[in-house]
């Protein structure tokens, strides 16, 4: 293999500086990373809800739980099956039906009459989201110049946020208009899931599942043709073998071989668990109600909830900027710092009912996440499997993603009533400690790596 070809697709350079981002790569990742608009919105929508939903239904703690964690649980089933229809189907396909699941949902829990059509539609949805992080991040990850692929695939995270605030302000703007308010702040996601549906039409398939999956070499070429206009058809023809020879047709998602790939089944595994045991959902969730602990009334932790809305959007934009120059590493270490110092004050806070920096306290919180975890999460994991098995392992980071988050949110209620919050942000404050320790010990670099050359420096080629 002519290495310098590969590089010329991979890592373009004139005069030892990089070429600017083609712009229809940039477009075809935004379509594909409104997957996470979508995800935002839908996830984060129901905490200006939840309250008005349990008192309407007369909801127990246990089954307010289960309503509040239906979509978390319908994650953990989109993300444990998503690798079989991006694999088998292809990215573009899953993205665009990842659309019509949304928009199922947004109408299902608008209309619903009870709890259990509630639960069903919001279910649906959730499926939605753990398949749409397997299919987007892997999608835009294999589209994307290694020297560029950093901002591409966090723009998945980044439009993650963006539907949290779009959320958060159309639950504020919505919450007086009636009785009726919560089921416009879950009916109004039908829109843009069509708008990311229609959108979705207009991208094209990713080359490596076209060589590697598909076995159609022309098409592939073609579509590295738009990717690499600048390459010449020797380039785009090594390109081609290189793809092909990394993506063994006689090894299927099915024969995910654990002792291989075991160094980056526990770095998918361990970015996942350290991501939820931050407390990020559950306080993304019940952000109102934790304000409201602290003396604040409704409207005001409302208003606040919006605060973190915008924190998030801010950092996770400064993250998209750092993650291509800084690194994956050390933006989690930045982090981990953060996390630590921010959940340590909010549980002494709430031992000593010095609530006033409570507020102030959650959005460093949230600041840290955002620079750190909520940017490289989902760009991390889409670099560390070998092509074949992209996928399998983008699903396994996924579900245990969304396992836990499904647990934390069906038992923060609980967690709040029965112990002190002190105690459960402490317990937070441990875990990302924890953290710290393994991106010390055991994070790679992954930054301007060509996949390809990924797979063999964790000894996975």
């Amino acid at each position: 293999m002519n290495t310098a070809m590969h590089e010329a697709l991979d890592s373009p350079r004139v005069d030892g500086r990089a070429q600017p981002m083609s712009g229809r790569i940039l477009l075809w990742a935004i379509t594909s990373a409104l997957a996470g608009f979508l995800f935002g919105f839908d996830t984060v929508v129901i905490s200006g809800a939840e309250q008005t939903i349990q008192s309407l239904w007369h909801l127990g703690a246990g089954m307010h739980g289960i309503a509040m964690a239906s979509a978390l649980y319908g994650t953990v089933l989109g993300s444990l099956v998503g690798s079989w229809p991006t694999d088998r189907f292809g990215r573009r396909a899953t993205l665009l039906w990842i659309g019509v699941l949304y928009f199922i949902s947004a109408v299902g829990t608008g209309l619903a009459p009870e709890v259990w059509t509630f639960v069903i539609a919001r279910f649906i949805g959730g499926v939605g989201i753990g398949i749409s992080t397997v299919a987007a991040p892997l999608y835009i990850a294999e589209i994307a110049p290694a020297e560029h692929r950093g901002r591409l695939a966090g723009m998945f995270q980044f439009n993650i946020v963006l539907g949290i605030v779009v959320a958060f302000a159309s639950n504020a703007a919505l919450a007086g208009i009636g009785e009726h308010a919560w089921r416009w702040m879950l009916g109004i996601a039908a829109f843009p899931s069509v708008l990311y549906t229609v959108l979705c039409l207009g991208i094209p398939e990713s080359p490596r599942w076209l060589i590697g999956r598909k076995g159609d070499r022309a098409a592939g070429i073609r579509v590295l043709r738009l990717i690499r206009p600048e390459s010449s058809p020797e380039q785009l023809e090594a390109k081609a073998d290189e793809i092909a020879a990394h993506s063994d047709g006689r090894e299927t998602a099915g024969h995910f071989r654990m002792m291989r790939l075991r160094v980056p089944i526990l770095l998918a595994f361990l970015v996942a668990f350290f991501n939820q045991l931050s407390g990020i959902n559950a306080i993304l969730y019940f952000a109102p109600r934790i304000f409201e602990l602290t003396g604040l009334g409704a409207k005001a932790a409302l208003l606040q909830s919006i605060g973190i809305g915008v924190t998030n959007l801010v950092f996770t934009f400064a993250g998209l900027w750092l993650i291509d120059r800084l690194g994956r590493r050390t933006l989690l270490y930045i982090g981990s710092f953060g996390y630590i110092a921010s959940l340590g004050l909010t549980a002494w806070a709430f031992f000593t009912s010095h609530f006033a920096i409570v507020p102030a306290c959650i959005f460093a919180f949230i600041a840290a996440h955002a620079i750190g975890q909520g940017t490289v999460i989902w760009v991390f994991i889409s670099e560390i499997f070998p092509n074949r098995h992209r996928a399998a392992g983008q699903a396994l980071g996924s579900f245990t993603h969304w396992i836990f988050a499904a647990l934390l949110t069906t038992f923060f209620p609980k967690m709040v009533t029965t112990f002190p919050p002190g105690y459960v942000f402490a317990f937070f404050c441990g875990m990302m400690v924890l953290q710290l320790v393994w991106v010390r010990t055991m994070v790679p670099e992954t930054k301007g790596v060509p996949l390809e050359e990924m797979q063999k420096r964790l000894g996975v080629a």
